[in-house]
């Protein structure tokens, strides 16, 4: 047993870690004591270099403390992160992306341009380029301020900048230019063949007389005054 300088108590040597410049190979003060005698030291040196150190807060089990926005919350409202404190990053959802974009920002010029980098390996610069060949049109219906970057999905080559809808419709098709062609030839085919449009017809339920449109209603037939 042996008593610890700080509190008083006196504890098993188990309780006290070890050193070797002590006769009994354990230093002075109990863990619990060790514990708060670091953080002091630490906060203390943290201070000498005008840094500050927050408190750790006392949350129940399935929760964090968010330093940002200052909330205690349930710990699916933060990112998972393997690295971090029970596998979650430490400021919530909002707030991280938050952080996010404004390191973006401050990194890469602006979240536009961090996108375009990461996912294409270009930037402004060179879709600025790309429109400029275009003339300043989408690449397919030649609206202008187009702000898709169209790539192929197989070798990640960037091939110009299309319209939303555009970029869209060659992800529904999936690039098969067999499709787009039997589409066009679809519509071409609809154009010189176009429906009729189909004539009112007259109909009587019991006692009633009552005309069906072209779209398939119907609506009673007011008589007609002599």
């Amino acid at each position: 047993m042996k008593k610890c300088r700080d509190c008083g108590e006196l504890k098993p040597l188990t309780e006290f870690p070890p050193s070797k410049r002590n006769r009994d190979g354990r230093v002075s003060y109990c863990r619990p004591c060790m514990r708060k005698r670091h953080q002091a030291s630490y906060r203390r040196r943290m201070a000498e270099q005008g840094r500050t150190v927050r408190e750790l807060r006392d949350v129940p089990n399935g929760y964090r403390w968010c330093p940002d926005c200052e909330t205690v919350k349930e710990l699916s409202e933060f990112p998972t992160n393997p690295s971090g404190r029970q596998g979650y990053g430490r400021y919530c959802k909002p707030c991280h992306n938050i952080r996010g974009r404004e390191n973006r920002t401050k990194n890469w010029g602006s979240t536009r341009e961090y996108h375009l980098q990461h996912r294409y390996g270009i930037g402004q610069d060179e879709v600025n380029d790309l429109l400029e060949l275009q003339d300043g049109g989408c690449g397919g219906c030649r609206r202008p301020d187009p702000g898709h970057v169209d790539h192929d999905h197989e070798t990640g080559e960037v091939r110009g900048i299309l319209c939303f809808n555009c970029n869209q419709a060659l992800g529904n098709v999936r690039d098969d230019i067999a499709v787009l062609n039997g589409l066009i030839g679809y519509l071409e085919t609809v154009e010189r063949n176009s429906v009729p449009q189909i004539p009112r017809l007259e109909i009587r339920f019991v006692g009633v007389a009552a005309e069906v449109d072209p779209d398939g209603s119907w609506h009673r037939r007011e008589p007609q005054q002599a």
